[in-house]
């Protein structure tokens, strides 16, 4: 087993870390792999690792290796070796520091600086540069296809209101998706389980919209993954409606809100329609004070009663509380929905083309 040691990264002359931390890390050291919650440049890693002889991950590599493991398709795999890449460069020469550039020899003129002074490692280190911004232009040729694949068949989706489902990863969406669309989306409790957009025409009642599915976001999401996934992140850009899920049952689940608003505010998706959904009230725990506890109540001891009060007066009523696994909720949140969509609907195509004919039973 490999114990992960999160560490919160502060700042000094140069992002040059302090003795006291590396030596407070060094006391809880026991295995054989540090992960920093912050992006690590390649002289940190290095100083680190010789101070510390062990392999350091910093969380932009961590999240990389994730999404490598979760990628399935030709597109998502393409969107993640891209950003591999982009983290990778600048950080090659750690990759060969045991065939360094020599110094203070003498070369073919002889004396310092002259010529022949190159050593195998910057020989390398240069060839490898020049393999992956080769590999980086022709991955970049390949996603300008997709993104230009995408937006033509965003086009031709026709005349119909486009909702996207957002949120933090793993708090549901793809299991939401599932329900409302009556499809099989790949959904899994992990991080990240879906990569790919998947969009599919739902219809509630006598009317026909298209449902969206994202990739989840996180804090800190790194920004060569935001660059590499554009054509993903165009569907939240254009969408009409977001549904924001929230995973009601996480201890930190304000913070992700919050994580999220920034997230869609930076790709410009911000001011869009928006109502949130908030899940897995099935998994929600609370601890009951004791009456003798005169202390303030902390999170801890909020019951769910008293939570769905406080956030539905906080957004007006604008959201709901449900459990797409037990389908607790889930007519009402079909009734709130099909209200919201009919309503853009009506404002965006005026002459009613889509909406399909109701007659009432006799």
């Amino acid at each position: 087993m490999v114990s992960v040691f999160w560490k919160a990264l502060k700042e000094k002359q140069k992002q040059e870390y302090e003795k006291r931390e590396i030596e407070e890390i060094k006391l809880k050291l026991q295995d054989e792999m540090v992960i920093f919650d912050d992006e690590l440049s390649a002289k940190q890693i290095r100083n680190i690792e010789a101070e510390l002889k062990v392999k350091i991950l910093d969380r932009t590599s961590l999240i990389l290796d994730i999404f490598a493991m979760r990628a399935q398709t030709a597109n998502a795999k393409t969107q993640v070796e891209l950003a591999q890449y982009k983290y990778m460069l600048p950080r090659l020469q750690r990759l060969w520091t045991h065939l360094e550039r020599q110094g203070g020899g003498s070369g073919a003129g002889g004396g310092k600086g002259s010529v022949g002074l190159r050593g195998p490692g910057e020989t390398q280190l240069e060839m490898d540069r020049r393999i992956i911004l080769n590999r980086m232009s022709l991955l970049k040729e390949r996603l300008a296809e997709i993104d230009k694949q995408k937006s033509t068949q965003r086009k031709n989706r026709g005349r119909m209101i486009r909702v996207a489902l957002v949120g933090y990863t793993n708090v549901g969406k793809s299991t939401l998706m599932n329900l409302l669309s009556k499809s099989e989306v790949f959904a899994e409790n992990k991080l990240f389980a879906t990569l790919d957009t998947t969009v599919r025409k739902v219809i509630i009642e006598n009317l026909p919209f298209l449902l969206t599915d994202t990739v989840g976001f996180i804090r800190k999401l790194p920004t060569d993954l935001v660059d590499s996934f554009k054509s993903t992140l165009d569907e939240v850009r254009e969408a009409d409606l977001l549904i924001h899920v929230v995973d009601i049952s996480h201890p930190d689940f304000e913070e992700q809100i919050s994580v999220v608003d920034k997230t869609i505010a930076d790709l410009g998706a911000g001011g869009k329609p928006t109502m949130i959904v908030f899940n897995k009230i099935d998994a929600y725990t609370y601890i009951e004070k004791a009456e003798d506890d005169l202390t303030p109540k902390t999170r801890e001891n909020i019951t769910l009663e008293e939570l769905m009060k406080t956030w539905m007066a906080k957004l007006n009523d604008n959201c709901i509380f449900i459990s797409a696994r037990e389908k607790i909720n889930m007519d009402e949140l079909k009734t709130i929905i099909y209200n919201k969509v009919r309503e853009l609907h009506v404002q965006k195509y005026p002459y009613n083309d889509f909406l399909y004919q109701t007659y009432d039973e006799e």
